[in-house]
């Protein structure tokens, strides 16, 4: 998903567009949505990127409720960032409660782009990617949640958690990602809270919002300049 800011002002129009396909497995597991809403009389641009495992159930919820329980939230406009901590922690919860009848775990990470002013507020889940163009420059917006991380393995070690190499860095030697949506036999070790990244959006060209599909063959730098060019 791409969203580019016209001349980098805070005025201008934006444009944004979006791809998705199955890639190599027998089932595509991954959704995004984008949504264009006023809130309390302002217009707010929602982006996001859910990449799915275990199975659809997770990203297919979050595609529907993440970003209405978002917009919805009392304190969206005041206390964005409380709000989006918020919003996050009860879908998942939410979602965790559909769950129970369900015997398979599933999960998902969220990768997301709220654009309300001049601010560009990034709350990432996972280890989807938000990555900035300015001034030509690739600018990371969020970092990945992976298991090996120092303050990761901490965080989950003191939980009574631990990780394991199993082809690649897994918590609880199943899942290659610490932050998730969902995987209820995981938590409290995998758990759905989002780490912020607020920028204003002057002089940002454009953002690329993308699953671990991408960025696992294409650095940030790749990509951005790939993208830049089918702006132009």
């Amino acid at each position: 998903m791409v969203c580019s800011f016209l001349n980098g002002s805070r005025t201008a129009k934006f444009n944004y567009g979006y791809s998705s396909f199955k890639g190599k497995r027998a089932s595509m597991e991954d959704f995004y949505e984008t949504r264009i809403s006023e809130v309390d009389g302002q217009m707010v641009a929602f982006f996001g990127v859910f990449d799915g495992h275990g199975g659809v159930r997770t990203a297919e919820y979050l595609k529907n409720n993440l970003f209405k329980n978002l917009s919805s939230h009392p304190d969206f406009i005041r206390d964005t960032k409380t709000a989006i901590v918020e919003a996050f922690r009860q879908t998942d919860a939410d979602y965790l409660h559909e769950e129970k009848a369900h015997q398979k775990d599933a999960g998902s990470t969220a990768s997301t782009a709220v654009l309300l002013g001049d601010r560009l507020l990034v709350a990432n889940v996972g280890d989807s990617r938000v990555v900035a163009c300015r001034a030509g420059s690739a600018i990371p917006l969020s970092i990945d949640h992976k298991p090996d991380r120092s303050d990761e393995r901490q965080r989950i070690e003191e939980a009574g958690g631990f990780i394991l190499w199993a082809g690649t860095w897994r918590v609880g030697g199943v899942l290659a990602v610490s932050r998730a949506f969902g995987d209820k036999l995981l938590k409290p070790y995998v758990v759905a809270e989002p780490e912020i990244q607020e920028e204003e959006i002057g002089g940002v060209e454009f953002i690329i919002v993308a699953s671990d599909g991408l960025w696992n063959v294409l650095s940030n730098k790749v990509r951005l300049f790939c993208s830049y060019g089918v702006l132009l």
